[in-house]
């Protein structure tokens, strides 16, 4: 009979502060079952600066800062110990491909913001991971906030 194991939960936002909102998605996530949680914080780069340019690592570099600061929320959240970093990546799908390929994901938990042009052309980054065969959680952000 197989080890029962941890799902393993890749978590993608693009603010190394995480949000409210996305606090009490890994909790009520966490509430659910067996989890891990691995949070990949986009580059907070502009986009168009090359991987190898000094300003993306620097700019990754304060953000794991704030990440490494904001960890024990997300693990007082998750109920358990959260792995975090933040990715040389800014294109969101690059992200996920590279975590996907480089250990086991069972789910992936989105904290970024949709564009309303991608989604009506269903070119958003939900559809867009569908190849992947895994369940995908939208976190969207408080109107009110």
């Amino acid at each position: 009979m197989p080890e029962e194991r941890p799902l393993r939960i890749l978590v993608v936002t693009d603010h190394a502060e995480p949000t409210p909102e996305l606090r009490e998605a890994i909790r009520h996530r966490a509430e659910t079952g067996d989890v891990q949680f691995r949070l990949t914080v986009l580059n907070p780069a502009r986009a168009e600066v090359h991987l190898l340019h000094p300003e993306r690592h620097d700019r990754a570099a304060e953000a794991e800062q704030t990440l490494r600061a904001a960890l024990p929320q997300l693990e007082q959240a998750a109920g358990g110990p959260v792995v975090g970093s933040v990715s040389v990546r800014h294109d969101p799908m690059d992200a996920i491909e590279e975590t996907i390929y480089n250990e086991p994901v069972d789910e992936i938990m989105l904290a970024i913001p949709g564009h309303h042009v991608s989604t009506w052309l269903h070119q958003d980054l939900p559809h867009r991971l569908k190849h992947f065969n895994l369940p995908v959680t939208v976190v969207r952000p408080d109107p009110a906030g």
